[in-house]
């Protein structure tokens, strides 16, 4: 394959760890000229390709790219949008081909979850057909940590140590309080499916009475009378009670118990925040005064208090993404292999994009305590590394300094509109 370039794109919800493996790649791609020569970003992820509005990472300094690997959410614009199916809409993977000839691009990255690793998947398959030499390498990334075949999602890491520091924190106000006010605190983390961010909380919980003293999972039905009865036990029993709760917890008909009835764009139902919801159900049955907190954003965005070995994996899978592509590799994707618990060690993997695309990997039921509220050894040994490790951006005026890059457009040769 002569001298190509490359295109490379951020997708979904963005993570305090997804820039380190765009810095991963472009530093690693910057040592291969003589094989890859511009890395050209996709502007708010595939839509940039689609309509041809694509950005030079070649005229951002080696400093400036370096400085990706601290600074949190996606550098060049996410997007929330699915290709459909060859059937439905061929002319998507027709134009996106259409932009790579045009713009000598050899080469696809796409920085992902489940449905960004099946964009990839169905790219690599079409360009294929059309003759078009495209290696297509996916890029695992996801707060959610459900993506199959890795050990671990980048971003997820990161999460979690947020969430156990969080739910640690907010325990020690509790308590501090509960004789004479607050006597139970909500959490509300991220997971529609999967509960891996609210398993993490329970790190926090080393030793008996500490925060939390409840998790609410997606996989687990949720049962009100068993809930409450938990939580008046509790507070009776330690004086105050913290709750994680997933948002994507379920009644028994299986709806969600915050369901606002509306779809985002990937055609997920919108949550409308459960937090409320289970303290107003507290308070309903117990009378005991609550406050709650929705971590949100807050949650994906906190790059000050990023585990090490999140940061150090999320800049791997940039790294390896390029010598994957290089070795000749097409519908692949970089995965975490676990070798060794005690001491934590890893190494890189592949897996291939067929078997991750549109794949959720649950919170396995032997993670989950026999009451359904907590989390078991097994868990807490496969969860404690991720979260190890301090990697601090520089502070300069007590603040966090972040790096913007300055996204300048490559001229577009096809200059014809796509409506999306």
């Amino acid at each position: 394959m002569t001298t190509k370039n490359a295109f490379y794109a951020q997708s979904g919800g963005v993570t305090a760890v997804i820039n380190a493996s765009a810095c991963g790649l472009i530093e690693t791609a910057r040592q291969h000229g003589d094989k890859i020569g511009k890395v050209y970003a996709g502007r708010n992820g595939i839509i940039g390709a689609l309509t041809e509005d694509l950005i030079d990472t070649s005229l951002e300094s080696d400093e400036d790219i370096a400085a990706l690997r601290y600074t949190p959410s996606g550098a060049f614009g996410s997007c929330r949008y699915k290709l459909k199916s060859f059937e439905e809409n061929r002319a998507e993977y027709e134009r996106l081909i259409a932009v790579f000839k045009a713009h000598n691009i050899g080469y696809f990255f796409y920085n992902g979850g489940g449905d960004s690793q099946d964009t990839t998947h169905k790219l690599s398959q079409l360009s294929q057909s059309l003759g078009h030499d495209l290696r297509c390498i996916g890029i695992p990334k996801t707060v959610d940590n459900d993506l199959p075949l890795t050990d671990n999602c980048p971003g997820f890491g990161s999460v979690a140590k947020y969430v156990a520091v969080s739910i640690r924190e907010a325990g020690f106000d509790v308590a501090s309080m509960a004789r004479t006010s607050t006597k139970v605190f909500v959490l509300e983390v991220m997971g529609r499916h999967a509960g891996w961010i609210a398993a993490a909380g329970g790190l926090a919980a080393e030793r008996e009475g500490e925060s939390p003293h409840i998790i609410l999972f997606p996989e687990i039905t949720f049962d009100q009378e068993k809930f409450l009865a938990k939580v008046e036990s509790t507070v009776k029993k330690h004086g105050f009670c913290c709750i994680v709760v997933s948002e994507g917890v379920r009644n028994p008909d299986g709806t969600f118990l915050a369901e606002a009835g509306t779809r985002d764009a990937f055609g997920h139902a919108q949550l409308g925040g459960v937090a409320p919801v289970v303290a107003d159900m507290i308070k309903t049955a117990h009378g005991y005064k609550y406050h709650w907190a929705v971590a949100d954003y807050l949650q994906r965005a906190a790059r000050h208090i990023a585990s090490k070995t999140d940061v150090d994996q999320a800049y791997a899978m940039g790294k390896a993404a390029v010598e994957l592509a290089l070795n000749g590799k097409t519908a692949v994707m970089p995965t975490i292999v676990r070798t060794s618990n005690n001491p934590y060690q890893w190494e890189i993997g592949v897996g291939e994009l067929k078997d991750v695309a549109n794949v959720e990997q649950m919170l396995p039921a032997h993670y989950i305590s026999e009451d359904g509220f907590g989390i078991t050894p097994e868990c807490e040994e496969y969860l404690r590394p991720l979260i190890m490790g301090e990697d601090s951006p520089p502070y300069v005026n007590g603040l966090p300094q972040y790096v913007r890059l300055k996204n300048l457009p490559v001229e577009k040769i096809l200059n014809e509109p796509f409506d999306l």
